[in-house]
């Protein structure tokens, strides 16, 4: 996979200056240039398409579609016909429209991913690895450039029912920005971070750990007593017993606790990396999403209910 973790991103994350949040009405500049590059390596740069009948005839199909729906004989700022690959790339690098942007984009994948699947194409071997590569970078980069779509069985898809809003992880990252909350912060952190990578295991992982991690700090903040080795069914129970949960929140902490100790690959249960059995295990998009978006409303709901006590 070419997506690279550089010296800058991980100052980002050490920081918390990486966004936090996704946006759906902007595909910034450097996006739209790391989608060329992979453009450019799936589906062919131009001194490719000069040399390949197929790769050019990919980018004149795409220029064509598009052309078409947009009622233009030429796509802006082109002034003359016959250089596909730079009516796109220059279209697209210009375009104002998000909606126009997407199309490109999902025209563009469609050909990866369906059209350079043979030998032939660019006369390459490992072409179903290349396709799939790219794909794999494009979602990658949507997701570290904080933008919300995702190329999915054909389609560029909006995945707003499926990601965590502003309501409930900027509050979580604010309320656990602090010294006695450090450990949770930093674990929550690590959960969103290893979700924007696709790294579904960890990220659940991670957000099992922030969850105990919040409700130990709360003890220690409170001087309730606790055992080290206490995972979450003891410590909610210290917390109902504290009178921080109110007795009609019991179901509904129980039910977390499930849903994470049940879908992560913990030292505890069967889902561990290293003995999956014969059938490996994997966590999908939306659940990870789904339940990264409920760690970070309970983180809310526990640190705020600790500020409400006397």
């Amino acid at each position: 996979m070419a997506v690279y973790d550089l010296y800058s991103k991980r100052q980002q994350r050490l920081s918390g200056t990486e966004p936090d949040v996704y946006r759906y009405d902007d595909i910034p500049r450097k996006l739209r240039v790391q989608i060329i590059l992979i453009m450019d390596k799936a589906l062919g740069s131009k001194d490719h398409v000069e040399r390949n009948v197929r790769a050019e005839q990919a980018y004149r199909q795409i220029v064509a579609t598009m052309r078409q729906e947009l009622g233009v004989f030429l796509l802006p700022p082109s002034q003359r016909g016959g250089d596909h690959y730079t009516e796109l790339r220059d279209f697209f690098l210009g375009a104002a429209n998000v909606e126009t942007c997407l199309d490109v984009i999902e025209l563009v994948f469609r050909a990866i991913d369906h059209v350079t699947r043979t030998a032939d194409y660019m006369n390459k071997f490992g072409y179903n690895e290349r396709a799939n590569e790219a794909i794999a970078d494009l979602n990658i980069r949507f997701k570290e450039n904080a933008v919300g779509y995702q190329y999915v069985d054909g389609e560029i898809v909006r995945v707003d029912s499926e990601l965590i809003h502003a309501e409930a992880v900027k509050p979580a990252l604010r309320l656990l920005n602090t010294k006695e909350y450090a450990g949770p912060h930093q674990e929550f952190l690590s959960a969103y971070e290893h979700y924007r990578e696709g790294k579904n295991k960890e990220a659940l992982n991670d957000c099992l750990k922030a969850f105990e991690s919040t409700m130990k700090a709360i003890c220690d903040k409170r001087g309730w007593a606790y055992k080290p080795g206490d995972t979450a069914k003891a410590l909610i129970d210290i917390l109902y017993a504290e009178g921080l949960v109110p007795p009609f929140w019991q179901n509904q902490f129980a039910s977390l606790r499930g849903l994470l100790e049940s879908s992560i690959p913990t030292g505890r249960n069967k889902q561990s990396g290293h003995e999956q059995g014969a059938t490996p295990t994997t966590v999908p998009d939306h659940m990870a999403a789904y339940m990264l978006h409920m760690t970070a409303s309970t983180l809310v709901f526990l640190t705020m209910a600790e500020q409400s006590l006397p």
